[in-house]
């Protein structure tokens, strides 16, 4: 984009935000922290593509009064952590709310698929899930006990593991974006066709219920995060397929800084999945009312963290 049509584009947005900073009565922090996002979204963007032109360095004063604004009277790097967990993120999610509703509705297509798929033919969960596994959860479900499964090995050693495979699963559905989003895609169907083929095997067994009380536990943080991911993933492959006024560089570049804060935001959710599977799910028998308690609580905190919150500040800042 050439620099007169970024000004053009943006310049009431900044006289706005430099109004908001240079009146002497108090600004909504709502909307002072809106205004920082996009100072230093812009300021990036000016010292990427033009780092000599006077736009970067008004943008960097502006950046400047904005953070002097937001931060004072509290610790700087206390306030950074805060900031970008309780503005950048719900901002970014906000930004990226279309690939997120596809990401689910891929995953949700692809699990109904699954679960149909495994009721009409008999072969088919073991064809997802392998030979070993289903006779090892048949042999669980025959002992009263269908997710005995996860009562294998040390707590932390499999609350490690747990979390590294997280990890790798999410990265493949974030990084596969690059093929175009086909990558992504690929990621999302064939864990939603897993995650229906399991879910129908306890269920012709007769064990969903209980079965589900305890996979559910970790497996809410885990499948959210999974469609994150993939959301991150698709925003990555269609900025290069749908450019828009950018070119495909620049629309690129923009999609990976916004995915990329997402994807962090994903990191404690990844350490809690893993510590949940590792250290309370082999424990679900105990109380059916904790189980439900956890997944409960963990339903919320995903649905708060990238639905609601971002949800209010659009309203209240009037993000478009």
């Amino acid at each position: 984009m050439r620099e007169a049509s970024f000004i053009e584009r943006n310049k009431e947005k900044w006289l706005s935000i430099e109004n908001n900073l240079s009146i002497h009565v108090d600004v909504n922090p709502d909307e002072l922290a809106s205004n920082y996002i996009e100072l230093t979204n812009d300021l990036a963007y000016a010292q990427t593509f033009y780092p000599e032109s006077r736009t970067k360095d008004y943008l960097n004063e502006l950046a400047i009064l904005a953070h002097q604004k937001l931060y004072k009277d509290q610790k700087a790097s206390e306030n950074k952590l805060k900031h970008f967990f309780s503005y950048e993120i719900p901002y970014a999610v906000w930004q990226m709310r279309r690939p997120l509703l596809f990401s689910f509705l891929i995953f949700l297509l692809a699990s109904i698929i699954g679960f149909l798929s495994a009721h009409y033919d008999e072969n088919f969960v073991r064809l997802i899930l392998g030979d070993a596994y289903v006779d090892q959860s048949i042999d669980n479900i025959r002992k009263g006990d269908p997710a005995a499964i996860y009562a294998s090995g040390n707590n932390f050693g499999s609350a490690l593991a747990i979390t590294i495979n997280n990890v790798r699963v999410a990265f493949l559905a974030f990084t596969f974006g690059v093929f175009f989003s086909v990558g992504t895609g690929y990621i999302l169907f064939s864990n939603g066709i897993m995650l229906g083929a399991f879910h129908y095997m306890f269920y012709e067994y007769g064990v969903l219920q209980k079965a589900m009380s305890a996979i559910w536990i970790h497996g809410t943080i885990e499948i959210s995060v999974i469609i994150i991911a993939g959301g991150c993933g698709l925003m990555l492959g269609n900025s290069f397929l749908f450019p828009k006024s950018y070119s495909r560089m620049e629309s690129f570049i923009r999609a990976a800084k916004l995915s990329m804060k997402v994807l962090a935001s994903t990191i404690p959710f990844f350490i809690l999945a893993g510590t949940l599977e590792g250290f309370v799910t082999r424990y679900y028998h105990i109380s059916m009312t904790m189980c439900l308690l956890i997944i409960i609580i963990t339903l919320v905190m995903i649905l708060y963290y990238y639905i609601l919150r971002p949800f209010q500040l659009a309203k209240i800042n009037q993000w478009k």
